[in-house]
């Protein structure tokens, strides 16, 4: 830990260099502050003291695709959307400027005003609508990288954060869910996917909200993967009864568009798209703590096991995984450390 502590200070360092030899206003007695850091590598930064309306950002090439952030804000920036136009960028250093959003994220907004929750969330699903449009050069969500994320449940989070045996007895249980959950999101129509619209990467704007954020890992992909994303999001749950009238809503704007066929079970796709999508959180979740030392996320865990739990439930085709979550995992979870 000592060395990797090392190496960010030494990249900090390099960053204010290279931020000063790109930007001659910037004064020698300003230093960077941290803005935020998320679940990858990447980390924001201002300059105190400056107004400048500007983040500098440190991205280690080694692990982060800069090329791809820089594309996606370019295809997002032409659609209209609000998001972090790039400024300026070394795709060899890893350093790169960006303007500024602000500081007002979707989660605290809601926590301060829930009364603002229902107008923030529009302005996010009409934004969410505008993204599938969008036109961008992006790999596939294919099948290979459905299972590889759904992977990290059975290599990280049972075996390694719960200590489980992982044998074949239980890859047999498991291996059904996965396909029937890759299959129910190929079977989707496929568009621009963001693959984090959640309540943290939202910002707050006076106008053209939202702000959107991390949106480097987006894809051509299921057409409801985004709507999984803001609505059953791992930081803040919603009603039952809210989550589907907004599907509700989201399926007659598709309609609409084209997008989908009235007898489209874009419900099912949804709850399933969920399932897929949190397999793979309860996986990345115990990888950031037990890898990285990133233990803040565990205590998102159980929300994602309940999701799970939810969406069993419902369909018959994941009865005995209903039933070994809440005897297998549920009680393991009453460990202190996936407690708020």
């Amino acid at each position: 830990m000592v060395s990797q502590i090392s190496m960010k200070d030494v990249r900090v360092d390099g960053l204010a260099i290279w931020a000063r030899s790109t930007d001659r206003s910037i004064p020698d007695s300003a230093e960077l502050t941290p803005v935020s850091d998320d679940a990858s590598f990447r980390r924001y930064f201002r300059f105190n003291g400056e107004a400048s309306g500007k983040v500098f950002v440190d991205a280690p090439p080694e692990y982060e695709d800069n090329e791809s952030f820089v594309r996606v804000a370019d295809a997002l920036g032409r659609a209209g959307l609000n998001c972090p136009e790039v400024l300026n960028a070394s795709l060899e250093l890893g350093y790169l400027v960006i303007t500024d959003l602000g500081d007002r994220v979707y989660l605290d907004e809601m926590r301060s005003f829930p009364e603002h929750i229902d107008a923030l969330y529009d302005e996010a699903v009409n934004a969410l609508l505008r993204m599938l449009e969008v036109d961008c050069d992006l790999p596939h969500y294919d099948e290979a990288k459905l299972r590889q994320e759904m992977s990290l449940f059975h290599e990280w989070f049972l075996p390694q954060q719960l200590n489980m045996e992982v044998d074949g007895k239980l890859m047999a249980m498991l291996e059904p869910v996965y396909s029937l959950l890759v299959d129910n999101a190929l079977m989707q129509p496929q568009r621009f996917v963001h693959r984090d619209y959640h309540c943290r990467n939202l910002m707050v704007m006076s106008e053209d909200g939202p702000g959107i954020l991390d949106f480097q890992d987006a894809v051509i992909g299921p057409v409801t993967y985004d709507m999984v994303s803001l609505y059953k999001d791992c930081y803040y749950r919603f009603e039952r009864s809210v989550v589907v009238d907004a599907v509700q809503k989201f399926r007659d704007r598709l309609l609409q568009r084209d997008l989908v066929q009235k007898q489209d079970p874009v419900l099912r796709w949804f709850d399933l798209m969920g399932a897929q999508r949190h397999l793979k959180c309860a996986g990345i979740f115990s990888r950031l703590n037990l890898r990285d030392g990133k233990s803040g996320y565990l205590p998102d865990i159980p929300l994602v096991i309940d999701y799970l739990i939810e969406v069993a439930g419902l369909y018959p085709e994941l009865a005995e995984f209903s039933r070994w979550l809440s005897d297998e995992i549920v009680p393991r979870l009453r460990q202190p450390e996936f407690r708020r």
